[in-house]
């Protein structure tokens, strides 16, 4: 009888296991909460931040390593508060061949928790609620896609510090013209409002939407190099991002800026291609939805990996996943949206 018990618990434990998405990246982002509590308190200190007042509804974040790409994450964490943050992914090329490149879709996963920094992230019923609203042909369910992108767990730690018992939305966002993109962005945006009203959720007070963007891979490992790899042309790429950032993700927000946007996007090789757009048309027309309001954006911080380097942070336990010079580096930003 107590061997029985004792291989029902096992299985139990194992069942348990399996309902949690695992951490994919343990070097680059931060799994340990006292190394996080260092990581704020050293950017608190060292980092000036100013933000327009008012409740933040959606956000663009970047996904690198911590110890490159943390002064960006904060100044838009630091403004987030809410019970529920929907989050929109990159999908990456090696995830795209593990699971078929698929195009035109959404990718949603079936884990009842994610791994979070102090305690696991529950998962909002708004998956669930979207999964039995949106037309089968705009989405897929797929946990291997989920396990190997690391798009979305980059933002979960930093989400969690502010915000500890938040729900996560996961969404991956694949390859797909503006006209799918706003077709699907259409009926998602209505499922959401619903479940919003439903839910009695206010914008930024109750529920966030972000999404996770790398900007330019610049250099010859990336086959991206139109200006040379000298300081010079690194001076112009990353102008070129701030250019994009500041012509099409700041101001008052339209589904037209959106358009622009993929359209300049073809010129950079940014790994939020599919995910910022996808997701910025879906925060705009929620929020109009819900709100009859516009999102008025702004750039909290750009950076990239070789203007910085590494911050000097010590016995972390956090490393990074790749070098950075003038022939290998890669732009990140944060952007914050609010409600005009």
């Amino acid at each position: 009888m107590v061997r029985v018990c004792m291989i029902m618990i096992i299985l139990g434990m194992m069942t348990e296991a399996q309902t949690v998405r695992p951490v994919r990246d343990d070097v680059g982002f931060c799994w340990d909460a006292r190394q996080m509590e260092r990581l704020v308190s050293y950017l608190a200190k060292h980092e000036e931040t100013t933000a327009p007042a008012g409740s933040l509804v959606a956000g663009i974040s970047p996904h690198d390593d911590y110890l490159y790409a943390a002064r960006v994450y904060y100044p838009l964490y630091r403004k987030l508060r809410a019970k529920e943050v929907v989050v929109f992914g990159v999908t990456h090329g090696t995830v795209r061949r593990k699971i078929g490149d698929p195009k035109g879709i959404v990718i949603l996963d079936d884990f009842a928790r994610w791994t979070g920094v102090a305690k696991p992230v529950e998962i909002s019923p708004l998956r669930e609620y979207i999964k039995a609203r949106l037309d089968s042909g705009y989405f897929r369910v797929d946990d291997t896609a989920h396990v190997y992108e690391h798009s979305i767990e980059a933002l979960v730690p930093f989400v969690q510090y502010f915000n500890p018992d938040f729900r996560l939305t996961p969404i991956m966002v694949t390859a797909m013209p503006f006209e799918k993109m706003d077709e699907i962005a259409e009926a998602l945006s209505r499922i959401i409002a619903g479940y919003m009203r439903e839910q009695r959720l206010a914008p930024g007070k109750d529920i966030v939407f972000l999404m996770s963007c790398d900007a330019n891979h610049y250099g010859r490992d990336f086959n991206n190099a139109p200006f040379g790899e000298d300081a010079e042309a690194h001076r112009k790429a990353t102008e070129q991002d701030v250019r994009i950032v500041r012509s099409y993700l700041t101001g008052p927000m339209t589904e037209d800026m959106i358009r622009k946007l993929t359209r300049d996007m073809k010129r950079v090789l940014w790994c939020g291609r599919y995910s910022v757009p996808f997701g910025m048309l879906t925060a705009i027309k929620t929020i109009r939805e819900v709100a009859g309001k516009k999102l008025n954006g702004t750039l909290l911080r750009y950076s990239d990996t070789y203007t910085e380097g590494v911050l000097p942070l010590k016995g972390t336990g956090m490393g990074t996943t790749a070098p950075f010079s003038l022939k290998h580096w890669v732009g990140f930003f944060s952007a914050g949206y609010f409600v005009e």
